[in-house]
C-alpha cells in the first residue's frame, strides 16, 4: 500500500508519511501511554505501518477521545501534531485564517475558563473568543492586553496557578442558560447532523446504506419538531458530504440550542448491537458539556426503554463536531447495520418514528429540567402538549 489511500494511514501503508507518523507519537511523553514506547531503533522498519504502530495509534486515539480505529486520517494527525505542544513552548496568538491548535492551546482555554475568564468551549483552537478572554485576563493583571500569550502573561498564570482552583465557569453558564430558557421548545434551533452524504455513504450492511437511512430518520425527526415551532437546521443536504468542521460552523452559525448527529454503526462482530450516545468530553473538570452528557444520558435511556435494544453506554469524546460547536451537540449510534436484527427493525419505518419520537422526548425532558417526574419511555407527544399547556 502507498502513503495514503484516501488520505490516511493504516496498517501495512509504507512511505515517509508513515515515517512521519511514528516519529511524532514516539517524541510524545510516554508515562501515560507505555504503547509508544520502542517506536523507534536500530531494528524498526520506521516506515512501514506495522502492528506495533497500529498499537500505539490506538491508545493515542483512545486517550484523546478519538474514534479507535487504528487509521490516521485528518483528525487523528491533527491530534498528533497537536499534541507535541504544552503551554509556554511557542507564542500564542490569534491569526486570522490559520488558527494555532494543540494541546497548549487547550491547557490555555482550560485555565483562562477555571479563572473566570470566558474562553468558551474548550477547542484546542486560538480563535476570536480564546484573545478575548487572554486580553480580559491580561488588563485584570496589569499586563498590556495585546492579546498574545508570552512570557509575562505565562508567569502571572503561574502566578495565580498556586492560589486558584475551581470548576468551569463555562459549564455553569450552559447549565444556567438552559434552566432560565424555560419549558417551551418553540421557537429553539436544532441542527440536524445525517452522518456522512453524497459519496460517502457510511456503513453499508444487510441491504441498508446509513447515509440514506440516517437522512430518513432526519426528516422524522424534523416532522416533529417543526410541529411544535422548533426551526431545524441540516449540516447537509441529499449529496453533498461537509467536512466535520464544516458542520461545526454551520451550527455555529445558526446559533443553535443544539446539535444532534445522526448515525449508524458496523463492526466485524456479528453479534456487535444496540445504540450508543457521545458528548463532549475530554475531562470533568472544564473540556466538559454537561448540558451534552444530560442529553445524551436522557436520549439514550429514552432509546433503549422504547426500543429494547442493547445500551451501549453514553461516552465522553472529543470527535471535531462535539468539540468544535458552541452549543451542545450530541451524537447517537441508532443501531448496527451488521447485526441481523438491528438491521431489520431499523429497516421498518414505524421504527425509525419510534426513534424520532425518543429523540423528540429526550429533548424536551431536557428543558423540563426539575420539573421532569415522568418515568423514561412512558412520555408521549400528547403528554408533553397538556403539561405544557398546564405550566405554560
Amino acid at each position: 500500500m502507498s502513503d495514503s489511500k484516501q488520505g490516511l494511514l493504516g496498517l501495512g501503508s509504507r512511505g515517509s508519511a508513515v515515517a512521519d507518523v511514528r516519529a511524532r507519537l514516539a517524541a510524545l511523553p510516554q508515562d501515560e501511554l507505555p504503547e509508544l514506547r520502542g517506536l523507534v531503533g536500530p531494528e524498526v522498519a520506521a516506515d512501514v505501518f506495522d502492528e506495533q504502530l497500529e498499537r500505539a495509534v490506538r491508545a493515542f486515539q483512545q486517550h484523546r477521545g478519538l474514534i479507535v480505529d487504528g487509521v490516521v486520517g485528518v483528525e487523528t494527525f491533527s491530534a498528533i501534531d497537536g499534541a507535541r505542544w504544552a503551554l509556554g513552548d511557542r507564542i500564542l496568538l490569534y491569526t486570522p485564517g490559520h488558527l494555532l491548535g494543540g494541546e497548549d492551546v487547550v491547557a490555555l482555554q482550560e485555565r483562562l475558563n477555571t479563572l473566570g475568564f470566558g474562553a468558551g468551549r474548550v477547542d484546542g483552537r486560538f480563535g476570536p473568543q480564546t484573545e478575548r478572554a487572554v486580553r480580559a485576563f491580561q488588563r485584570s493583571y496589569g499586563l498590556p492586553g495585546d492579546g498574545s500569550v508570552g512570557p509575562e502573561t505565562l508567569r502571572a498564570f503561574e502566578d495565580l496557578r498556586r492560589s486558584v482552583s475551581g470548576g468551569s465557569a463555562t459549564t455553569l453558564r450552559e447549565r444556567e442558560q438552559v434552566r432560565r430558557s424555560g419549558h417551551n421548545l418553540s421557537g429553539r434551533t436544532v441542527v440536524l447532523d445525517p452522518g456522512h452524504g453524497g459519496d460517502n455513504t457510511g456503513a453499508t450492511a444487510n441491504g441498508l446504506v446509513e447515509s440514506s437511512l440516517v437522512m430518513d430518520l432526519a426528516r422524522r425527526i424534523e416532522g416533529r419538531l417543526t410541529a411544535i415551532g422548533v426551526s431545524v437546521v441540516y449540516t447537509r443536504t441529499e449529496t453533498t458530504c461537509p467536512t466535520e468542521d464544516e458542520r461545526a460552523a454551520i451550527a455555529n452559525a445558526a446559533g443553535a440550542d443544539l446539535v444532534i448527529s445522526l448515525h449508524c454503526d458496523s463492526h466485524d462482530a456479528a453479534d456487535a448491537s444496540g445504540v450508543a450516545t457521545f458528548f463532549f468530553g475530554r475531562d470533568r473538570r472544564t473540556s466538559w458539556s454537561a448540558v451534552g452528557e444530560h442529553f445524551a444520558d436522557l436520549l439514550l435511556r429514552e432509546l433503549v426503554a422504547r426500543t429494547g435494544l442493547p445500551n451501549c453506554r453514553s461516552h465522553g469524546r472529543s470527535w471535531t463536531l462535539l468539540q468544535q460547536t458552541r452549543m451542545p451537540a450530541v451524537r447517537v449510534e441508532t443501531g448496527y447495520l451488521t447485526h441481523p436484527s438491528d438491521a431489520q427493525r431499523l429497516a421498518e419505518p414505524s421504527f425509525r418514528d419510534t426513534i424520532a419520537e425518543a429523540v423528540l422526548i429526550a429533548l424536551q425532558r431536557l428543558y423540563l429540567g426539575d420539573d421532569d417526574t415522568a418515568t423514561t419511555g412512558v412520555l408521549r407527544l400528547g403528554d408533553l402538549r397538556a403539561f405544557l399547556a398546564q405550566h405554560g
